[in-house]
């Protein structure tokens, strides 16, 4: 029998990757771990911490505004030490890649720094170096990607834009996914002029309609220019910042302009194709229900496979690698009634179907609630919350919730629960608010929202 210097070996040291192997080695595996960058990933060094970490700095601009409507007073107006919230956002990021180094060591993993790339289905390289290994798993994770128009290299991604030393006067920012939504709200509320460019006719494609309608709305309240049905077809150098050039012959200037116009599978350069690994049309490891790829020892989790591109479903995905391979628990991810948040401003939260897709299975009970959250009756703020239910008519399941609003994440989180067990209608109706919450809305809805074929007979 072949021997292989390890059991497992992974490439890349982010969420999914950290988890998967360290379980392995807990479990008494061989494993080594291989990262080029910062041990953490996308989620904590580039994307959901950092971006988490400038949304709570950015929202004190409106808590220092509503204070005043609860009788407190300041001599000067309170300012953003931008610097400062970066110097202190980079200090728990370093703190956090201690955690994961020794959260790695503690379970006898190696961690190899370098970049990695697979020779054939056992062996890769790093930086000169060849080792084997019995297992191979694919973490990449993915990569901010761009249109290859003129003068797309004078633009910043999100990577970049959560390093930035100086803040812009003038912000465009192209794109209308929950990226870039959370970087208008972040931008915004610290005093910069933000233009939102979008191809559609609304931010949040994917979302339930009602969500993305009142998002918008909200934006717009904040003063965020949103340029529906818009592409740009170059960026040009100007005196002070930019020109962008759009397809009717518009014309904006910024400062400074951060594409968020997707992310792409990480995976190339690293020898999958060498390796008999078979990727889809956008550069995904194409895997079973086991995360297998196409060759028998190699497996894929996270964002490089582009299922469900969540960091928690990198981190169920690479657990339920490591305990059906190196703990002989076999078990597999279920992508039903998956959570998700946007850190917007009002932020979102939503789990299970859309309105659309809910439709599109049978007939469906809507429960719609629009409210001024108790909060702003004496801040002043014209700020609205919006709540939905999404209910099948025939089994009265809860098929789906969403919510914009503040705290909107935290709620969402234990409706998650119930909508993983199956709740209905009648059972929300049933269980007692907490009063007086926000969250006590989900179960007074009371009043079904008029079907559209019915609006239409009558």
């Amino acid at each position: 029998m072949r021997t292989f210097d390890y059991d497992l070996v992974t490439l890349g040291a982010g969420s999914g990757g950290v988890r998967a192997t360290r379980l392995a080695g807990g479990y008494g595996a061989r494993a080594a771990v291989i990262e080029k960058s910062r041990v953490g990933g996308t989620c904590v060094m580039r994307g959901c911490v950092p971006k988490k970490l400038l949304v709570y700095g950015a929202h004190f601009a409106d808590e220092f505004e509503d204070a005043l409507g609860y009788g407190w007073r300041f001599d000067m107006p309170p300012e953003v030490d931008w610097g400062r919230l970066i110097e202190r956002k980079d200090a728990e990021l370093n703190r956090l890649e201690t955690v994961y180094r020794r959260i790695l060591r503690e379970n006898h993993v190696e961690l190899i720094e370098g970049a990695g790339r697979l020779a054939d289905p056992h062996t890769i390289e790093v930086d000169g170096r060849t080792i084997t290994a019995e297992k191979i798993l694919i973490a990449t994770g993915g990569w901010p990607s761009m249109p290859e128009i003129p003068g797309i290299e004078h633009v910043i991604t999100s990577n970049e834009a959560l390093d930035l030393a100086e803040l812009p006067k003038r912000l465009v920012i192209v794109g209308g996914g929950y990226i870039a939504v959370e970087f208008a709200g972040i931008f915004n509320a610290v005093g910069v002029e933000i233009t939102t460019i979008i191809r559609g006719a609304n931010i949040l494609r994917g979302f339930d309609e009602d969500v993305r309608t009142c998002l918008a709305a909200e934006l717009e309240k904040k003063g965020i220019r949103i340029r529906r049905e818009a592409v740009v077809r170059s960026i040009e150098p100007a005196n002070e910042g930019y020109t962008l050039r759009l397809d009717h012959g518009d014309f904006i200037a910024a400062d400074q302009v951060l594409y968020a116009t997707g992310r792409s599978p990480n995976t190339a350069g690293i020898g999958l194709e060498a390796a008999g690994v078979e990727l889809n049309q956008v550069g995904a490891v194409v895997v079973d229900v086991d995360s297998r790829s196409s060759v028998e020892n190699i497996f894929a989790i996270g964002d490089c496979t582009d299922r469900v591109n969540l960091t928690p479903v990198a981190i169920a995905e690479g657990r339920a690698f490591a305990e059906t391979f190196f703990n002989g628990n076999p078990m597999r991810m279920d992508y039903g009634n998956i959570p998700s948040a946007v850190f917007s401003q009002p932020p979102v939260g939503s789990v299970g179907l859309s309105e659309a897709a809910a439709r599109r299975l049978g007939p469906v009970d809507v429960y719609v609630s629009r409210f001024r959250p108790m909060k702003h009756t004496l801040s002043g703020r014209d700020e609205m919350a919006m709540m939905k239910l999404v209910v099948s008519r025939e089994t009265d399941k809860v098929l789906g919730c969403h919510m914009v609003g503040s705290d909107a994440p935290e709620i969402v989180q234990g409706i998650a629960i119930a909508l993983k067990c199956g709740a209905t209608k009648a059972q929300f109706d049933a269980t007692v608010g907490i009063h007086p919450t926000a969250a006590e809305e989900f179960v007074t809805m009371r009043d079904r929202r008029p079907d559209p074929e019915e609006c239409d007979q009558a």
